[in-house]
């Protein structure tokens, strides 16, 4: 299998050069990486050539990392029924920078790039409708990005007297914490309950 993952690779590298830059076989996968300017003419490829025949798309994702200067790999999973096979195409790109859509070779993403959107804020351009699906109205930040508050920026809550959802910033309340030092890991000074039966007297 490997094997025949890596000749694809080649194949794809070969005929798409310099859209595709590379490729890597891994865990049973194949993954090519994708110049993110070219990746409409990389995706038609993908589906219409008869070694390829990758004709459904699965998903549309990224991963983040903050210190790199493109701190996004835009990641694309395709299936190929007609060769039982699997990819998976990555692009590079930053905050600022927009991806081109791949809507007009996968009417199926439209929805996987909102979501893209939405978690991480990476830009789709020419896509007809990117707004955010997954969060709420006038939500804050993009919640998948490494950076982004554990927390949140905003909590909601239910405001009995307005008669409506209200949006507060977050607040940690300590006051509600209480320290009884009944647990080990709170480093008491004192002999626990029970503790004083493990004491040398009688054992």
């Amino acid at each position: 299998m490997n094997e025949t993952l890596d000749t694809l690779g080649k194949t794809i590298v070969g005929a798409l050069a310099p859209s595709v830059t590379g490729h890597a076989v891994a865990y049973g996968e194949l993954t090519v990486t994708a110049a993110a300017a070219d990746i409409v003419k990389v995706m038609s490829f993908l589906r219409d050539d008869e070694r390829c025949l990758f004709c459904n798309i699965l998903d549309v994702t990224a991963v983040d990392w903050p210190s790199r200067e493109r701190r996004f790999d835009v990641v694309y999973h395709l299936l190929s029924p007609k060769h039982n096979l699997r990819i998976r195409v990555k692009a590079e790109t930053d905050e600022a920078t927009a991806v081109p859509s791949i809507i007009e070779v996968f009417p199926g993403a439209e929805w996987f790039e909102r979501e893209t959107y939405d978690l991480y804020g990476v830009l789709f351009s020419g896509h007809p409708d990117l707004r955010r699906i997954l969060t709420d109205y006038g939500f804050d930040g993009h919640p998948l990005r490494k950076d982004f508050p554990l927390t949140g920026f905003v909590e909601v809550r239910y405001d009995d007297e307005l008669k409506r959802v209200v949006y507060e910033p977050v607040r940690l309340v300590q006051e509600f914490r209480n320290f009884d030092f009944l647990s080990p890991w709170e480093g008491t000074d004192y002999v626990l309950p029970g503790d004083e039966k493990a004491g040398g007297k009688g054992s």
